[in-house]
């Protein structure tokens, strides 16, 4: 028994050991990864969302071709070329991020200290790049912030660009990274020339291994070092290495799928630009009516068209004559397909269209709520995303301030509140208040006051005043002022 049991350990060693050896490494990983990765659908829609949020839309690479003699199109250059771009994408982006984060993010959590240091950490700059990460979010689908210590010892956090990041997830959810590739490209200076290198990093617990991208493959970089851990600490004069117990690249998503927005719309903004563009055309190139010519004595028709534009005048022989056929744009047909193009933009790209005809009517509380039922339904599946992941964040935030200050605050309560800002019949909503007062808790009910922006500053400016109203309570009927305080008041009454 004890040799079987020998024997099948043996066996148990040698399979290990063969896996081991056929297994792939770090640098064939990262080849076969990448090369999937930069010619992936879901990078170049990375690239698209991030190009039609700046108005470059594909309108504006077109050329204008007719129909040539030889039945094809040709490309033609006496033709208006009209390129109308439409922001579509940037103002329905620009609309979400705004609605959930326009207004900054409350923090609740107990203790108070635990609360400062969170306020510490979200502070304004802060606040600001998760704006940024949030519409890098909904233009890539996936945003991602990189957690670093800066040169001064600061817990730093760093929006990176989405096609450069290359998860390895562990779980087919997307929750939680096996290791992470970055491949990204800098500009460096030979002499007075540059010239653009690759760079890829391959990211993992154990650290981080770099690379630069070379004619027979990856080579090691030797310029920033080839290898390292995620941060040092200096103990002394010494500096030792330390690692993160995870990865420390946290994801935002603006969806579950990680999809952009352009790709629901794209197909959509196109048509819209590209009858806009057309339209634009056919008002600068058609004109009033069609010249029918009888007997010209002219060559070519051009010289015609010349005389026509330049001297209004129409040379003919003797039993020669012109004359025009009106032409009519169907205006209507026109407007009445860039409508419906434009409320279907909005519709599946869950905005709010501000031209629409019934936003004008001043609409309030049902009303609103009503037109802002599509945004409020995509921040709301925004805002699901980026609670799991500001949960992630608060890991490296909590593990920080224990090695830091000593103090496990992993197991504290802290709630994320997005205030939304959405038009709203304040009257309304300062009534539910009211009405909600010995319902909710206070700092609930001042959180949700269309007039407070800091909650926390805002309590404690309530507490202030009804403390000095508690305090001029006290000296107005004596209490606290010794046993003649009565007496000495009534004195001075008489």
């Amino acid at each position: 028994m004890l040799f079987a049991l020998n024997g099948e350990m043996q066996n148990i060693e040698r399979i290990l050991k063969e896996g081991a050896q056929s297994a792939a490494t770090i640098e064939q990983i990262i080849q076969l990864e990448t090369g999937e990765w930069r010619n992936s659908a879901k990078r170049k829609w990375m690239s698209i969302g991030e190009r039609y949020y700046r108005n470059k839309t594909d309108i504006l690479s077109r050329k204008r071709t007719a129909i040539g003699e030889s039945g094809a199109k040709e490309f033609v250059g006496n033709l208006a070329n009209n390129k109308l771009t439409n922001g579509f994408i940037r103002k329905l982006v620009d609309q979400k991020v705004g609605y959930l984060l326009g207004k900054p993010m409350s923090i609740q959590a107990k203790p108070d200290e635990y609360l400062k240091a969170l306020n510490d950490v979200f502070n304004g700059y802060m606040l600001r790049r998760l704006q940024s990460t949030a519409k890098a979010a909904v233009n890539a689908g996936i945003a991602w912030l990189h957690v670093y210590y800066d040169e001064a010892g600061a817990l730093s956090f760093k929006k990176m660009r989405s096609e450069e990041i290359l998860p390895l997830w562990r779980d087919e959810e997307h929750t939680i990274l096996d290791a992470l590739i970055r491949d990204y490209e800098v500009v460096v200076y030979e002499g007075i020339k540059h010239t653009t290198v690759r760079k890829i990093e391959w990211w993992d617990t154990q650290g981080v291994k770099r690379y630069v991208v070379g004619g027979t493959g990856l080579i090691p970089d030797v310029v920033v070092g080839d290898a390292g851990s995620h941060f040092t600490v200096l103990q002394g004069e010494e500096e030792k290495p330390l690692n993160w117990e995870r990865i420390p690249f946290i994801a935002f998503k603006y969806n579950e799928e990680e999809q952009p927005l352009v790709e629901i719309i794209k197909s959509l903004v196109d048509d819209y630009d590209r009858n806009k563009s057309d339209n634009s055309n056919n008002l600068e190139d058609l004109p009033d009516s069609i010249y029918v010519v009888k007997n010209y004595g002219g060559t070519k028709a051009s010289e015609f068209r010349k005389n026509i534009a330049i001297y209004r005048t129409a040379f003919v022989e003797a039993d020669g004559g012109v004359d025009t056929l009106g032409l009519d744009i169907n205006t209507e047909t026109y407007k009445t397909h860039q409508e419906q193009n434009r409320k279907d933009i909005y519709e599946f790209g869950r905005g709010v269209d501000t031209q629409a005809a019934n936003f004008g009517s001043a609409p309030s509380g049902v009303a609103l709520r009503f037109l802002y039922s599509d945004l409020d339904l995509d921040a709301s599946l925004i805002e699901r995303e980026f609670q799991a992941s500001l949960e992630q964040l608060r890991w490296f935030i909590d593990t920080h301030l224990y090695n830091t200050t000593g103090v496990d605050y992993s197991g504290a309560d802290v709630t994320f509140i997005f205030n939304r800002d959405m038009p709203v019949d304040e009257s309304a909503v300062i009534d539910d208040i009211k009405n909600s007062v010995g319902i909710l808790s206070d700092e609930t009910l001042v959180a949700q006051h269309p007039y407070v922006t800091d909650v926390k500053a805002e309590l404690d400016r309530i507490k202030k005043q009804k403390d000095e109203a508690l305090g001029q309570m006290e000296n107005y009927a004596g209490i606290g002022g010794g046993p003649d305080a009565g007496a000495g008041n009534q004195s001075q009454s008489q």
